[in-house]
């Protein structure tokens, strides 16, 4: 089922393209101790590859102020998550290794669900990713992948926590989707477990997803489409959960099953939560543009972008993270669209 509308946020490509500071090649300082009563898991990951850390967990920052994710003063990443096990809160700090050339990645979580997020840190990181069989044969595309080896696609194999933000960025600007994700997980998420930087909170639970008042929805300027998109697959997330496990095509079917999901949404969780590189945003306000006019020196359509894109099968979404991160795009001669507010006060 196609979706609402054409979606104003942008795609994972342009999130990328505005990275996390500091990046993987800026080691990072020391952590202060912690207190005895907040002593984590910890786990030490020698990744063979380098990997540009900020990156690549960027894609899951929703907005600045985004209540699940934060960079603290020393530069550590945070995420706060909903794991099959419960709440979890992770910290990540890396530092590039010289010989051999590989990234030495240091994570610590806390919570009922911190086992389950450091077994998935490789994954999120990218270590089921294979960048080295993406064969660019356009000369931009080329340099690019020169440049950015070190950004891989990871898997956080977390369903319907990307599905809830994909679903509010569809017919909206950014703006409004990070507002309405800021504002629902103040409401109705959790602190974070541990020592996590103030105002953290864990997504809510499926169920208290499905329970939100219509009242609440529309203080959070979420319309009632939107709200009833996320309050059905909420209801089905167990089976939400299990397209991480589903070859790419019948991961697409499940997810496109439920109304309100289309193609756009669909590529958008699973870019995040399988690490599919070949998922592209269809539908997306500006990503056609952008890839035609790197590729072909004009705005493309969707048709456009895909028969530009169809040279790399498997790889499609790469092409576009890297195009993204080339910060090329056709010169903006038209209005941009109006930030709503449809909320109470």
């Amino acid at each position: 089922m196609p979706d609402p509308a054409a979606p104003a946020a942008p795609a994972a490509a342009a999130v990328l393209a505005a990275p996390v500071a500091p990046t993987a090649s800026s080691p990072l300082s020391a952590p202060a101790p912690l207190p005895d009563s907040a002593r984590p898991l910890e786990r030490r990951w020698s990744a063979p590859f380098a990997i540009d850390v900020g990156r690549v967990l960027s894609v899951h920052r929703r907005g600045r102020g985004d209540p699940a994710f934060a960079v603290d003063q020393a530069g550590a990443i945070w995420r706060a998550c909903r794991t099959p096990d419960g709440p979890g809160t992770l910290r990540v700090t890396w530092r590039q290794a010289a010989a051999p050339p590989g990234t030495l990645v240091d994570a610590a979580a806390w919570g009922p669900g911190a086992a389950w997020l450091l077994a998935a840190l490789p994954g999120l990181l990218g270590a089921d990713d294979s960048p080295e069989s993406f064969v660019p044969q356009h000369p931009l595309l080329r340099d690019l992948a020169r440049r950015y080896s070190a950004v891989r696609i990871g898997r956080s194999g977390l369903v319907f926590e990307a599905l809830v933000p994909a679903v509010l960025e569809q017919k909206v600007v950014g703006m409004e989707a990070t507002r309405a994700w800021r504002r629902l997980l103040r409401r109705f998420g959790e602190p974070a477990p541990g020592p996590a930087p103030a105002g953290m909170r864990v997504p809510p639970t499926a169920r208290a997803w499905a329970a939100i008042p219509p009242w609440e929805w529309h203080l959070a300027g979420v319309e009632a489409v939107r709200a009833r998109t996320i309050a059905s697959a909420a209801r089905l997330a167990s089976r939400l959960e299990e397209v991480v496990a589903m070859p790419p095509e019948a991961a697409d079917r499940r997810l496109r099953a439920l109304p309100g999901i289309g193609p756009w949404t669909s590529a958008e969780v699973r870019q995040r939560a399988c690490g599919d590189a070949d998922a592209v945003s269809i539908g997306d306000y500006h990503l056609p543009g952008i890839v035609g006019w790197a590729l072909a020196g004009r705005v493309v359509d969707d048709a456009g972008m895909l028969e530009l894109l169809a040279p790399y099968p498997g790889h499609r979404h790469r092409a576009t993270i890297l195009i993204g991160l080339a910060g090329l795009g056709p010169p903006r001669r038209g209005p941009r669209l109006p930030v709503r507010d449809f909320r109470a006060f």
